[in-house]
């Protein structure tokens, strides 16, 4: 397959249509094709078109690669626009996905809705990617390696040049007589990628003349089969919800066959935004919080990710930071008070019922939290109740018990913002009342 302008206009308008088109440009042989064939479509495309160059600074010529970008954008009459990072090392990560994360981040920020970034990933690109997960024992997911089309933020992110082969695009480029820069980077066979593309292709090509292409439909074969995975996975989402908002039912869970269930465990990750598990934490999850006992409160961690267990529901959380339950913070009453550990703040508001506002104006008042062993007179009820046994009738899980802000007025629990007002606090009838209102840091 050749790459020509009307090859490429015939991809895009494949495409859905958007208001604005951002050309990922390294200043690569693969992006400069790109950019040039896409250049002599742009009168018939629904959008304008843009260069973005991401400078990462990682090499000795990232500002003569830049200034190449920016010169040829101006050759070409396009937009361009450089985004500076900076890259900030994290144990454990390579350099080479460091890289690509930030710069995929950055991108992420700059595309809007209704617009699509463009990046310049070809067949073979493809090929090494299926591969590179090959031997990584990725699962159906992995295997489809770069989709066509995908959702990226508020827009999309496309790329048209993917059932291209790279000598098309080489060819295309010698045909213009265009100019690249080219990255050290690419040459050294340390990165993973650059080894499947120097010593690992060459020689699947010399047995198999095909091999890219044949790769790559591998590659839009398992596509297709996570297509019909991810839709079962939604149909078993909607009949396995959990008791909680965003939770999952664990014995609805248990009624699935493992392989539906691992599929499911994935999928609802995705769907929250969490980093996916892999194969030893998705056997955790299940050995440890899927068959633990009803009343225990086991914990899965991977990267900022935790999985808990709480009766019938499975938690997809954050990490909390550190909290100490033992502080005791002072407050005047009047401004809004902010938590620590992350929790928010508390804002007093006048309310039909809560806190008698004349005690209110003479008191001390403390925010504490539960050390254990605290009693509350609940309205209508002749005898004090444990704070323990009313978090567990309210449902509360108990990684949440020790965060909730407990209010004391002299000394003695008042007030659990957002559930009760304690006796003798409670206004009398015709009185002013007030309660303090918990917002949530998420909120």
């Amino acid at each position: 397959m050749k790459l020509t302008s009307n090859r490429l206009l015939s991809i895009m308008q494949g495409l859905p249509a958007a208001h604005r088109y951002h050309l990922a440009f390294s200043g690569g042989l693969d992006s400069t094709a790109l950019l040039h064939c896409l250049a002599g479509v742009r009168d018939r495309l629904p959008g304008e078109l843009q260069a973005l160059h991401v400078h990462h600074g990682l090499q000795a010529d990232a500002d003569a690669w830049g200034a190449h970008c920016k010169a040829l954008c101006y050759d070409l009459s396009i937009p361009y626009q450089q985004i500076e990072l900076t890259l900030i090392s994290t144990q454990g990560q390579s350099l080479e996905a460091m890289a690509r994360d930030a710069r995929y981040a950055a991108l992420a920020d700059v595309i809007q809705e209704g617009e699509m970034l463009l990046t310049a990933q070809h067949q073979d690109d493809q090929a090494e990617t299926l591969l590179l997960q090959l031997m990584r024992g990725s699962g159906p997911a992995g295997l489809a390696a770069m989709p066509r089309l995908l959702g990226f933020g508020p827009g999309w992110l496309a790329r048209p040049l993917l059932d291209v082969p790279r000598a098309a695009v080489e060819e295309y480029a010698r045909q213009y007589r265009l100019s690249w820069v080219e990255d050290p980077s690419n040459r050294d066979q340390r990165f993973d990628r650059n080894f499947i593309r120097q010593r690992v292709m060459p020689l699947l090509r010399d047995r198999w003349p095909a091999a890219s292409a044949t790769i790559a439909r591998s590659a839009r074969l398992s596509g297709e089969l996570q297509g019909l995975v991810n839709d079962q996975a939604t149909e078993d989402l909607q009949s396995v919800r959990g008791p909680w908002p965003g939770t999952l039912s664990v014995s609805g869970l248990l009624s699935l066959s493992p392989a539906r269930r691992r599929s499911l465990l994935r999928h609802w990750v995705r769907e929250l935004g969490g980093a996916l598990p892999g194969s030893r934490h998705l056997r955790r999850i299940e050995d440890e919080c899927l068959l633990a006992r009803r009343d225990a409160t086991p914990l899965v961690h991977w990267g900022d990710c935790e999985v808990r267990r709480f009766r019938d529901g499975l938690f997809l959380l954050r990490p909390q930071p550190p909290h100490d339950p033992c502080q005791v913070i002072p407050w005047s009453g009047v401004e809004s008070l902010s938590l620590p550990s992350d929790l928010g703040r508390l804002v007093l508001e006048a309310t039909a019922a809560g806190i008698s506002w004349q005690q209110w104006l003479h008191a001390r008042v403390e925010v504490r939290f539960r050390q254990g062993g605290e009693r509350c007179l609940v309205a209508g009820s002749k005898r004090h109740r444990r704070l323990k046994t009313l978090f567990q009738e309210w449902q509360v899980p108990p990684w949440d018990r020790e965060r909730i802000p407990l209010l004391f007025i002299d000394g003695e629990l008042a007030a659990i913002p957002g559930y009760l007002c304690c006796e003798p606090f409670r206004a009398l009838p015709g009185e002013v009342a007030v309660m303090p209102r918990w917002v949530k840091s998420e909120e």
